[in-house]
C-alpha cells in the first residue's frame, strides 16, 4: 500500500503534537521553519535513492529544477 498524502499529514500532525508535549512549558517559536528544515533533507535523500541517484529524475519527482536540487544537496550536505 502506497502512503497517501493523508498518511503523511497524519505523521506530521503526530510529530508536532509530540513537539508541543516535549516543550514542557517553553514557548514554541518558528515552528514552520523547524518543520520544513526537519523534513527537507530526509525527503530529498529518499527521493534520490528512489531515483537511483539520478538528479534529473529526482528533481522531476520533487517538482523542482535540477539546479535547485543541486543547490539543496550542497546546502543540506547530502552525500551522493
Amino acid at each position: 500500500m502506497k502512503p497517501s498524502t493523508t498518511e503523511l499529514a497524519a505523521c506530521v500532525r503526530q510529530a508536532i503534537e509530540h513537539y508541543f508535549k516535549d516543550l514542557d512549558g517553553a514557548k514554541p517559536v518558528a515552528i514552520h521553519d523547524m518543520v520544513l528544515k526537519s523534513v527537507e533533507k530526509p525527503m530529498i535523500e529518499t527521493v534520490l535513492a528512489h531515483a537511483q541517484g539520478n538528479q534529473t529524475v529526482a528533481a522531476e519527482m520533487l517538482g523542482i529544477t535540477r539546479s535547485t536540487l543541486r543547490k539543496k544537496i550542497q546546502h543540506l550536505q547530502i552525500k551522493l
